[in-house]
């Protein structure tokens, strides 16, 4: 009897989730080519039908029949504030949006759906901080001194976070519902029609000869679908599931493959064209054309995937694991020829945003592009089950991100309705004092904390408003200044305590956590040191003259290369104290270069250094092919 119910229970629950993203997807895709709807109505549209899928999908999880029925009254919940808005928006704009009573209680409603709703996808910690934000809005009269302000009626906030696009529908929820929900239907897309199966098979074809050719080809394809996916623990789940094993069987430990793994799709989060949303979004926080800044993060994120090749290599060789068999590298020419075509709409992607179409309706024609190429081969053909498997998949894929930006806009609604964003700035400032270096650790410490186990768009929001004035008002340029914040902003990625990539690799290669999570940031290490090069050269971002940008890639991949080798400890044999201590110095004499008047001297000087110890002609090396 209990199975029979439990079946019902989940064939009822994915129906009505197939049609909530059906829906869903009909509004977004509309709005991206057509527009027509108004920034509060098509966010409080967006939010009222995922947060309602949210809990019927948590129904479907669910096996307390209390919480299920909660959850239920939840779902009815959620859905009303978007009709209701939509009905009376005209009052609403006309009245100043003065909350009425009734404004009110839906208010309440609304954010206590999102507290549960974040609480089920998200966890403790962003559940604590709206809880937090909304108490200091609520009570901060109490608070003595300068960061105390003289507190806010609840239908003061119900008008700011509510009834305008400055809280719950602030520009997060904008975000989720223009960039991310319609760049995760692309990549579901794209997955589904084979394209995923296409980026293992380039990679192998690529990397599979080489010794640790596994653990390149995971480092390639896994960055390759994270760069449209935007999400490393998706990117680990999707990629790693092939992987990881892959690399287990070929010798690697078991640690080590999941680590590699969650660095590797930890690298579509700072890769252009998505960057996870981010791009699009700093181009509307900085002012800066989108193709500056995807320009500006290509470089470093280029530095990342090559410290990963090179550790990953290196790892191979330390161990002497095995190539692959020649029979077991696919052929580049066969792939191509057979499926290159459907890395068109990526190629189409790129030259859509290039030309100036808005990133939406990019994805939107992208999508057309990938439905039309699918025709070609039986095999890439859509089904009406996969179709609607797909529209699922998307809807439980954004479900933590909306989560999260629905808490993200209230915290920022909060932290602009009360003034403490610019506090903290000055506090950061402050503390700083006229100390650059200062300035830059206490940001990087407050960005790595603020981000924790928040998606790319989200932390990415949350810390250009709160923690990225404090670096331009101290000189540093803007686009340096948002990079910066960005970067540290994602470590908690690969990072313990949360480490969600990593986390999830290490469940798949059967390893503990924490030792992946270590793993995992010590071949990641250039997110930790990439933004303070970027911010002492800036010819890294692309931003300065042709002789500074040459001279700052030189500095970035010798050093990056450096850094690598005495991380792994292994060049052709096991390097000594001496020779790390020597490659360590020169990688700092190198990044240290840009601040004497002798820049190109000291560059020359540290790249001798590095050199003396990496070109010796070993009988191992000659036998690489």
């Amino acid at each position: 009897m209990e199975n029979t119910e439990a079946a019902t229970t989940t064939q009822w629950t994915k129906v009505l989730t197939l049609v909530i993203g059906l829906l869903c997807s009909t509004l977004i895709i509309y709005n991206a080519y057509w527009g027509g709807w108004t920034a509060l109505l098509l966010r409080s549209a967006f939010f009222s039908l995922i947060a309602c899928a949210g809990f019927i999908v948590a129904i479907q999880r669910c096996k307390v029949s209390w919480f299920r029925f909660a959850y239920f009254v939840f779902a009815l919940l959620a859905v009303c504030a978007g009709p209701y808005l939509y009905v009376n928006y005209l009052d609403i704009v006309m009245g100043g949006a003065i909350a009425e009573p009734l404004d009110v209680q839906l208010f309440v409603i609304t954010v206590l759906c999102t507290l549960v709703l974040v609480k089920i996808y998200v966890g403790w910690t962003m559940l604590i901080m709206a809880v937090v934000a909304l108490l200091y809005a609520l009570f901060g009269n109490l608070i003595p001194g300068s960061y105390g302000h003289s507190g806010y009626a609840l239908s003061r906030l119900s008008s700011n976070l509510f009834l305008r696009t400055e809280g719950i529908y602030g520009l997060p929820m904008g975000v989720a519902a223009e960039y991310i929900f319609l760049f995760s239907l692309l990549g579901a897309l794209l997955l589904k029609t084979g394209l995923g199966k296409v980026f293992v098979d380039i990679a192998q074809a690529l990397t599979g000869r080489i010794q640790g050719g596994p653990g390149l080809t995971a480092v390639v394809s896994s960055t390759m679908f994270s760069a449209i996916n935007g999400s490393a623990v998706a990117g680990v789940v999707t990629t790693g599931t092939f992987t990881i094993p892959l690399m287990k069987r070929s010798g690697y430990r078991a640690k080590v493959a999941g680590a590699i793994e969650a660095a590797a799709s930890s690298a579509g989060q700072i890769m252009p064209p998505v960057m996870g949303a981010a791009a699009f979004i700093m181009a509307e926080m900085t002012q800066l054309p989108y193709a500056t800044i995807a320009a500006a993060a290509l470089v470093p994120a280029l530095m990342y995937v090559f410290a990963l090749l090179v550790s990953v290599r290196l790892e191979a060789g330390k161990f002497n694991l095995p190539r692959l068999e020649q029979s077991d590298v696919p052929s580049l020419r066969l792939i191509l020829r057979k499926q290159g075509y459907m890395l068109l709409p990526l190629i189409a992607l790129i030259g859509f945003l290039v030309y100036g179409f808005t990133p939406a309706k990019s994805a939107v024609l992208s999508m057309g592009i990938t439905l039309l190429l699918s025709l070609l081969r039986k095999e890439t053909r859509l089904t009406f089950a996969t179709f609607f498997e797909l529209i699922e998949e998307t809807v439980r894929n954004v479900l933590p991100v909306v989560a999260a930006v629905a808490v993200a806009g209230i915290v920022i609604g909060v932290l602009t309705l009360t003034g403490l964003a610019l506090k903290l700035s000055a506090m950061i400032l402050w503390v700083g004092g006229d100390n650059l270096i200062a300035v830059l650790l206490l940001t990087m410490l407050a960005s790595f904390v603020l981000g924790l186990g928040l998606p790319t768009s989200a932390a990415y929001l949350l810390l250009a408003i709160l923690i990225a004035p404090a670096l331009v008002k101290f000189g540093v340029p803007i686009i340096a200044a948002h990079m910066f914040i960005f970067y540290y902003g994602l470590l908690s990625a690969i990072t313990p305590p949360v480490a969600l990539a990593a986390y999830a690799g290490a469940s798949i290669a059967g390893a503990d956590p924490t030792e992946t999570a270590i793993e995992a940031i010590r071949m990641g290490f250039v997110k930790v040191i990439a933004p303070f090069l970027f911010v002492f050269w800036p010819g890294l971002l692309l931003t300065e003259s042709p002789l500074q940008i040459v001279l700052s890639i030189w500095m970035g991949f010798s050093v990056i290369f450096a850094l690598s080798v005495v991380f792994a400890g292994w060049w052709g044999r096991a390097l000594t104290t001496t020779e790390r201590v020597l490659l360590t110095l020169g990688a700092a004499i190198m990044a240290l270069a840009q601040n004497t008047s002798a820049t190109e001297l000291f560059l020359l000087l540290g790249t001798l250094m590095i050199g003396a110890v990496l070109i010796r002609p070993t009988r191992y090396w000659r036998s690489i092919p």
